[in-house]
């Protein structure tokens, strides 16, 4: 679509895999691909632009990030972003993405993202687009036996059914704040479904100094909330 970029080396070969992680619950989409491609020696390789993205960028240590990257290693193409994307535009977005990959013989979808229970077991739930793809997740993935998935997760993957291509969504157990942990999880389906032995440690020190510090900032608002005295609504009243 004229309106969205693609900015981007073409894949080293045809018949390729792609695995795709926006933002969304937990922010488990975009943790997971961007820890895999940073530990998993994946190549930067371009970018997506639109003018229906929001008016944001992101940086570290003051270097400036496309808000959606393209990264390769052998047959697998990665996709991660750092912005949200409206429900409005998830057509759009997933139809341009899909339509690139098909140029070079796309063979299958990999969809990471949240799902929100608010239990504490972070288990990978999965779903695909084909019983016989199903298959080949269910000793590693717990089988979700119904629900909806919204946004670009739930795009991409109808519009993968629709193509008639191979698609997998695979759901880190998740609560409604960055979730690490869950993401941990989602890696390690990962690396038995693909092999990339990716050390999921320093990401699960991550998460517990993540927790660590949004529990002390739950003590700290406590705190100020005590500090005031009585709410209004416990004032006695006058008169």
């Amino acid at each position: 679509m004229e309106d969205i970029t693609i900015l981007s080396k073409p894949p080293s070969g045809r018949g390729i895999k792609c695995i795709i992680g926006f933002p969304g619950s937990g922010l488990v989409g975009s943790i997971s691909v961007q820890y895999l491609v940073d530990n998993a020696e994946f190549s930067y390789i371009g970018s997506v632009t639109s003018k229906y993205f929001p008016p944001i960028t992101m940086m570290i240590e003051g270097v400036i990030n496309a808000p959606v990257r393209i990264y390769e290693k052998d047959d697998i193409i990665a996709f991660v972003a750092d912005i949200p994307i409206h429900p409005s535009i998830c057509y759009e977005i997933s139809n341009s993405i899909i339509e690139w990959l098909m140029e070079y013989d796309l063979k299958e979808v990999v969809v990471i993202a949240g799902l929100i229970t608010n239990m504490p077991e972070k288990r990978v739930f999965g779903v695909a687009t084909e019983a016989g793809v199903l298959d080949d997740i269910r000793d590693k993935a717990e089988i979700l036996p119904m629900g909806s998935i919204s946004g670009i997760p739930g795009s991409i993957l109808t519009e993968c059914k629709v193509r008639n291509i191979p698609a997998v969504g695979l759901l880190g157990e998740t609560v409604n704040t960055p979730d690490p942990r869950s993401s941990v999880s989602v890696l390690s389906v990962m690396n038995e479904i693909y092999g990339f032995g990716v050390d999921v440690n320093p990401l699960l020190e991550q998460a517990e100094e993540i927790e660590a510090s949004m529990q002390k900032m739950a003590e700290q608002v406590r705190d100020s909330e005590d500090s005031r005295g009585p709410k209004k609504e416990h004032l006695p009243m006058y008169g």
